[in-house]
């Protein structure tokens, strides 16, 4: 079924990945496997609220068209997994697809196991049928480090080695990412804290806000540094940022993290909970993006969430994340642009993917209120900023709707719009996710003013085969 074809609401995002209807929170497990492209989601089939949470379960050959296929993992009646199927990841065991991730038992107060699942037909290129062990591997934190969030498994590779990290946060409100040795997977080793939020580089980088690191997530880059992405947790989902440094060994049998750099990971509001995959010649990510209304909103839409378009996520020599689309989204484009070069006022379809160069400071409007509000993207080269200015489409939540201002090379930006979810990349160093909810007289119109150097944009369309 192609996700294209899913619902006549505008708000609704047709092209990137979400169930038909109900709830999807984090991407888990993105999985390559015998030439298709696996991502499990955290998701509620009942209704559009955060409960009830599942694995749902998409494939695709080409990252553009996804295929639904059934629920991946339920949670067992009386088992380690009864009140929710949590975060964590699928791993190549063997040549057996395995989840790894989070159980959290009808007990549950913060603390989840380690629990696994594998694929009864590794054979077969779909994946569909799982079976959870009974037993978790792990049952909780390790003893003595006062453990009071404990969950989000991410296992990977360090040398001839298999590893894991789980998110965690302690007593006295420190967040750290616990390390473990898995070379069996069914034996698992407390290996230590790989970092903790007291490294100076993270407290310049994160603050002292997050109580706990959720979803850590690790990917190598060519140059023999690592990134390690977290979810600051405050009690409630913040923000998403990453540190940049080198793995080193620590003691008789252990690593740790030696942080040089980091960011915000995205500077917008609706993101949160990102999944990579690390390929042979790239790293891919993709995160959750929230809704950003109100529930009543929601419960009328009958539908709550979306995952981002993959990134490919890499590091500049300073240290810098890297990002941009993943190149297989041009095969949503259509096959002629509807725009290719400013001026007049041309109208927007519903997806659309655009490309704006700036020699000077240029505003780029992309929809216009009945009032005359304009949700508006601004780039000033010589200021060294891109602005995403979207006050007439207030949003919920205590983060508000102020301007977000980027700073980084603000000569050109690429925008991809799906319905509500808009997503900006900042040349190849920054990205903006935000949700704006077109209103019934809106006017979604692009009007370019300024000193554009150039212009182009397609609309996105179901591709073309054969």
């Amino acid at each position: 079924m192609s996700l294209a074809a899913q619902s006549t609401d505008p708000n609704a995002p047709r092209f990137r990945v979400r169930p038909p209807a109900n709830w999807i929170n984090d991407p888990n497990g993105p999985f390559r496997w015998r030439g298709r492209h696996h991502l499990f989601y955290q998701y509620n089939p009942a209704a559009p609220v955060h409960t009830n949470v599942h694995w749902g379960h998409v494939s695709s050959a080409d990252l553009v068209e996804w295929e639904h296929h059934p629920i991946a993992l339920t949670p067992t009646p009386g088992g380690p997994d009864e009140a929710g199927c949590w975060s964590g990841c699928v791993v190549d065991d063997g040549g057996v697809p395995t989840a790894v991730y989070t159980g959290i038992d009808r007990h549950h107060a913060g603390l989840g196991s380690i629990c696994l699942a594998r694929a009864l037909m590794p054979e077969d290129e779909t994946l569909t049928d799982w079976r959870p062990l009974s037993t978790p591997v792990v049952t909780g934190p390790p003893a003595g480090l006062d453990v009071v969030m404990f969950r989000d498994p991410f296992v990977f590779r360090s040398g001839e080695r298999r590893w894991a990290l789980v998110g965690a946060g302690h007593a006295d409100g420190t967040a750290s990412v616990l390390l473990y040795g898995c070379d069996d997977l069914a034996d698992w080793r407390f290996a230590g804290v790989l970092l903790d939020g007291n490294d100076p580089v993270a407290v310049d980088v994160f603050g002292d806000k997050a109580v706990g690191w959720e979803c850590p997530q690790l990917y190598g880059t060519p140059g023999g540094e690592w990134v390690l992405v977290v979810s600051l947790w405050d009690g409630d989902p913040c923000s998403t940022g990453y540190l940049t440094g080198r793995l080193q060994p620590y003691g008789d049998d252990g690593l740790r993290f030696e942080a040089t750099t980091g960011g915000r990971l995205d500077h917008g509001r609706d993101f949160y909970a990102p999944a990579v995959l690390q390929e042979p010649d790239r790293a891919l990510m993709w995160g959750w993006s929230w809704e950003a209304r109100e529930q009543s909103e929601v419960d009328r839409a009958g539908w709550a969430g979306v995952l981002t378009a993959p990134r490919v996520v890499d590091v500049h020599p300073d240290g810098a994340l890297r990002v941009v689309p993943a190149p297989e989204l041009e095969l949503l484009r259509a096959v002629e642009p509807f725009v290719t070069a400013p001026g007049g006022r041309i109208a927007l379809p519903e997806a659309y993917d655009l490309t704006v160069t700036a020699s000077g400071r240029t505003t780029v409007s992309l929809l216009r209120s009945a009032s005359g509000a304009e949700l508006r993207v601004v780039l000033d080269p010589d200021e060294g900023t891109v602005t995403l200015d979207r006050g007439g489409w207030p949003r919920t939540g205590p983060e508000g709707s102020a301007p977000v201002v980027v700073r980084g090379p603000a000569g050109e930006v690429r925008i991809l719009v799906d319905g509500s979810l808009v997503e900006l990349f900042v040349g190849d160093r920054a990205t903006v996710t935000e949700r704006v909810y077109r209103r019934p007289d809106d006017v979604p119109e692009l009007v370019v003013t300024g000193a554009a150097a150039a212009v182009s944009g397609w609309e996105l369309v179901p591709p073309t085969h054969g």
